[in-house]
């Protein structure tokens, strides 16, 4: 749980870096950056299935889920000073380098080894990839990503400059849980893998870390500033 918890403190810090750079320059950039070192690293780190052990339940699931329900936390930032429309832009921007990214794994992984170079083996295992994994990874990131603004912006409508934990919450957890079901789906039904399994330990992690990001959301929010006039 500790891990756990240093985890999200250095996560979040580039959020916060991130907001501090929209605060002084009113741009996106710095946390456009981070949610695409996030979104890319999720891709690779999730080929470690991980122990999560939270003190009252031990769970497994891929090592990825911390950075990935994280990404939520930055486009709840976004969307609550630059509107949903920015996020949109976010989204599809790092969509955009995940499928360079990995067209670029695929490349590398197929160029001839020197004769001397003996961890081919090792290199498939880790960063090969796998087409449905791979597909299912891109179709599930655009569709919770989208929902989280959707909800986000829905329920902001709804509270206004209240309540910033409810559409915090109530945007990220039915999105992350959006993204387990779908993605699980797609890249393992008609395995032999224990789908519901693979599905309950994403889901204790990843609620988890919505709502740990609760406060985290709140210092974003205080470097920020204020939303942008205009903004809808």
């Amino acid at each position: 749980m500790l891990l756990l918890l240093l985890t999200i403190c250095a996560i979040t810090a580039f959020t916060v870096a991130g907001s501090w750079y929209a605060r002084v320059y009113n741009r996106t950039d710095g946390l456009v950056a981070a949610y695409v070192l996030f979104a890319a690293l999720s891709q690779i780190i999730a080929s470690k299935i991980a122990t999560f052990d939270f003190g009252f339940i031990q769970v497994q699931a891929p090592a990825a889920v911390i950075i990935f329900a994280v990404t939520f936390l930055i486009t709840d930032v976004v969307n609550e000073k630059f509107g949903r429309k920015e996020v949109y832009r976010m989204i599809y921007i790092t969509l955009a380098t995940q499928v360079a990214m990995m067209v670029f794994l695929y490349i590398g992984g197929h160029l001839p080894a020197a004769p001397f170079w003996t961890k081919q083996g090792e290199w498939d295992s880790l960063l090969g990839v796998v087409p449905r994994i791979t597909i299912a990874s891109w179709i599930t990131f655009v569709v919770s990503e989208n929902l989280d603004a959707y909800l986000f912006d829905w329920w902001r409508k709804r509270t206004g400059e209240k309540h910033l934990w409810v559409r915090n919450v109530f945007s990220s957890i039915p999105a992350l849980t959006v993204d387990t079901v779908l993605f699980v789906t797609i890249a393992f039904a008609g395995t032999d893998l224990p789908l519901s399994s693979i599905m309950f330990g994403q889901f204790v992690v990843k609620y988890v870390v919505a709502v740990l990001n609760i406060p985290f959301m709140y210092l974003n929010r205080y470097v920020l500033g204020p939303r942008n006039p205009g903004v809808e």
